[in-house]
């Protein structure tokens, strides 16, 4: 009888990975019975014909938002005092004191951090959020679906969704082994592990020693590192189209050259548009000196502000927006969910740009996958303020500590240098690549076309000795 796995969806994040790359079809020639458990809007039975059991009930506790931010308080403020560095400080976010509602709220929440700052604080919260999310209605009802329909594992694609807890504590209950997915490069030091599994898979080696210096009560046989789905796209031939039909299909000057200008969401970088319009001016200069080239802006796909519209309008005759292929399906930003087409831009993009720039994002790594470099900003801009974030804080964060050189990529810390370091590139006489792509071995692991037959490998052998 086939061994029945739930891919566990509690987000849209996941759907890019584990949905719409070749993961289920692998699993299938493995012989197993993949049946999505899907706590998104997004049907995978109506959009691709999956098996699928969809949550209905998306109601967390009221309490969990808060009692989660306390959590994560917490554990940084470990980090903090245990590894003796500050940048754990920088992954906070602001509280807010807008109205009465909000500053009850945050004397509540600064209240429990403060009698909770601790290893031991850290498990009393833990505990306290898993009584909460257990006396749910969404609880019951995550528990009874799964004692309709019995399976044997449940492979939750990450560890960062509050909407997971009370489903996954339903599964424990019934005694179901869990694996969670570490969905980000950045996301162990930065406290994002809600869940709590029977196993964790990691991207790489780097990763599963992060795994297990923040959080001690993760034994190394719970860690396996497999790699992930989200670069496999790049090394897939089929996805991929030849200049002329890829440029013409999307309208674009088949005669220049192109630079991406990969955008970033507003709290990463919230002066992002003007790093564009560096860009921008930066090839204007270079045109009139007798380059033909053009950048070619792909927005980030969760970004629903205005504040390119003044620059892309400014700079129509540089300019090509390419938007991601994504949908909005509801009114959060965590409803703005991927489509299985966006798969292929970003391939044709990546293949077809001569190299891409945007401030720290893992868009490196797509980039470096062809072979292609990437330039970061690095320098404040004029507009820079009292409470808008710098992005000079962003390169401080423990992922970018991965780096095996500063060579890894091509940091601009100038606006006057920019034009200089893009006729570089474009002359084959500046390149992150070859530094990059060990980085990119630290960070995605040695086998990145590998990662979905590593996972279902890991379940299978998981599986065997349960």
């Amino acid at each position: 009888m086939k061994k029945k796995i739930f891919i566990f969806l509690p987000d849209g994040v996941g759907l890019r990975n584990f949905a719409f790359t070749d993961f289920k079809e692998i699993g299938e020639e493995k012989d197993y019975q993949i049946v999505y458990w899907n706590n998104t809007v997004f049907s995978l039975k109506d959009q691709l014909g999956y098996d699928e059991v969809k949550i209905e009930n998306h109601k967390t506790h009221p309490l969990t938002p808060i009692y989660s931010r306390v959590r994560k308080h917490i554990e940084l403020n470990v980090s903090q005092k245990k590894f003796k560095d500050k940048v754990y400080e920088t992954y906070k976010f602001p509280f807010s004191y807008d109205g009465l509602k909000n500053t009850l709220k945050t004397l509540y929440t600064k209240v429990l951090i403060g009698f909770n700052s601790s290893e031991k604080g850290i498990i009393r919260i833990r505990k306290r959020i898993n009584t909460l999310e257990r006396s749910t209605i969404k609880y019951q009802y995550c528990k009874k679906q799964l004692e309709e329909h019995k399976p044997d594992l449940i492979f939750c694609t990450t560890q960062r969704a509050t909407q997971s807890i009370s489903a996954l504590l339903a599964a424990k209950d019934l005694n179901i082994p869990i694996v969670a997915f570490v969905y980000s490069w950045d996301n162990v030091p930065k406290a994002m592990q809600v869940v709590e599994a029977d196993y964790y898979f990691v991207w790489s080696d780097l990763m599963k020693e992060e795994i297990l210096k923040y959080y001690p009560f993760v034994t190394a046989s719970q860690v396996f590192v497999t790699g992930t789905p989200q670069f496999e796209p790049h090394y897939d031939n089929k996805l991929f189209k030849n200049r002329e039909v890829f440029f013409k299909e999307n309208n674009i000057d088949a005669s220049k050259r192109y630079i991406c200008f990969s955008g970033d969401d507003e709290t990463t970088s919230p002066l992002d548009q003007y790093y564009l319009e560096d860009l921008a001016n930066a090839v204007r200069n270079l045109n009139k000196k007798g380059e033909n080239i053009g950048v070619i802006y792909r927005k980030c796909p969760v970004d629903t502000t205005d504040r390119y519209d003044a620059i892309l309008d400014s700079y129509k005759d540089v300019i090509m927006v390419l938007d991601p292929l994504w949908k909005q399906v509801g009114k959060n930003w965590n409803e703005i969910l991927p489509t299985k087409q966006d798969l292929a831009l970003l391939h044709n993009v990546c293949a077809h740009s001569e190299f891409v720039t945007n401030v720290c994002s893992s868009t490196v790594f797509d980039f470096v996958a062809h072979n292609k470099p990437c330039i970061y900003f690095n320098y404040e801009q004029p507009q820079l303020k009292k409470g808008i974030r710098d992005i000079g804080q962003n390169y401080q964060y423990v992922h970018f500590r991965s780096m095996p050189s500063e060579k890894a990529a091509i940091f601009c810390t100038s606006k006057t240098n920019l034009e200089n370091q893009v006729k570089q590139i474009l002359d084959k006489k500046l390149s992150n690549v070859p530094d990059g792509k060990k980085w990119y071995e630290i960070v995605v692991g040695k086998n990145p076309t590998l990662a979905s037959e590593n996972i279902w490998d890991r379940i299978d052998s998981i599986l065997k000795t349960i």
